[in-house]
């Protein structure tokens, strides 16, 4: 009998869209999960063998259809685009889902490094709560908190700043953030979903290493042909765009996230962490 399919949600955007790359490279089936079956995104991942179906978490008849027959579901939530209540409700309406599908037997979480401790970040907040709704839930489960995205460096906001030689980041100088790639993300999930007994359970904060602004305009620098220097950007500034984000960058300069990367890869040396460098040398920049 073949292998029931892994839905995955978020399968077009970054982290859903990496997790199910990575489970096609497994050879998984891969069910993603997406309010249009029909975009370029959604296509590209059927080109991939990927079998795209439309869910909308506002649509209970929807979500109930695309999770009929799913053995597994890679889940995510996020409050842009939305708001913070909406990131709420729409994630608990996925994994009340899950658990109403019947054969589910395992939901690997996305959500954010250490949002299990109250940290009064909007956004990290919003994803706690969604932890506990399913920690609460009788299904196998396993969290995954990923730490700052290395990709963010290279969207089209720092890209516009990039193109001017400078990576504007609201950290101190010489202070190191955790960091990831969409597509390290990806494998770690696909490396959980292959292994549900040994992962249930648990809550795993992971990054691939711990990086200073200075080092990542360094690899910017190296991968791009071209000079960029970090430029502090103060917190007062970042809060006149966002609250949310300024509280997030006020928390990591004034608590910190703590996350030990040495023992989580010494303990999942099948998953390849990219290093920040090979991460620059793997974009296209466009500068």
């Amino acid at each position: 009998m073949s292998r029931p399919p892994v839905a995955v949600t978020g399968a077009t955007g970054a982290q859903g869209g990496a997790t199910a790359r990575a489970l096609l490279r497994a050879g998984r089936p891969v069910r993603a999960l997406t309010r249009d079956p029909g975009s370029p995104a959604a296509r590209e991942l059927a080109a991939l063998g990927a079998e795209p179906v439309r869910a909308d978490f506002d649509d209970p008849a929807s979500l109930a259809a695309a999770l009929d027959g799913a053995g597994s579901l890679f889940a995510m939530s996020t409050p842009f685009g939305t708001d913070l209540d909406t990131e709420v409700r729409q994630g608990i309406a996925l994994l009340d889902a899950a658990r109403a599908a019947g054969t589910v037997r395992h939901v690997v979480l996305t959500s954010a490094t250490n949002a299990d401790r109250s940290t009064g970040i909007p956004h990290f907040d919003s994803k706690q709560r969604i932890e506990q709704h399913l920690s609460g839930l009788d299904l196998p489960w396993t969290v995954i908190g990923p730490a700052a995205f290395l990709d963010n460096y290279a969207n089209d906001w720092t890209l516009a700043s990039l193109r001017e030689g400078v990576l504007p980041l609201p950290m101190p100088p010489g202070v190191p953030l955790p960091v990831i790639a969409a597509e390290t993300i990806g494998d770690f999930a696909a490396h959980v979903l292959a292994h549900p007994d040994d992962y249930a359970g648990r809550r795993i904060d992971i990054a691939s290493q711990w990086c200073t602004g200075e080092q990542i305009a360094a690899a910017i620098t190296a991968a791009a042909g071209r000079p960029v220097r970090c430029q502090e950007v103060p917190l007062s500034v970042v809060e006149t765009y966002s609250q949310d984000l300024a509280a997030m960058f006020r928390y990591f300069q004034e608590v910190g996230l703590e996350i030990d990367t040495d023992t989580l890869h010494a303990e999942t040396p099948a998953v390849e962490w990219r290093t920040l460098e090979s991460w620059a040398a793997g974009q296209t920049w466009d500068l």
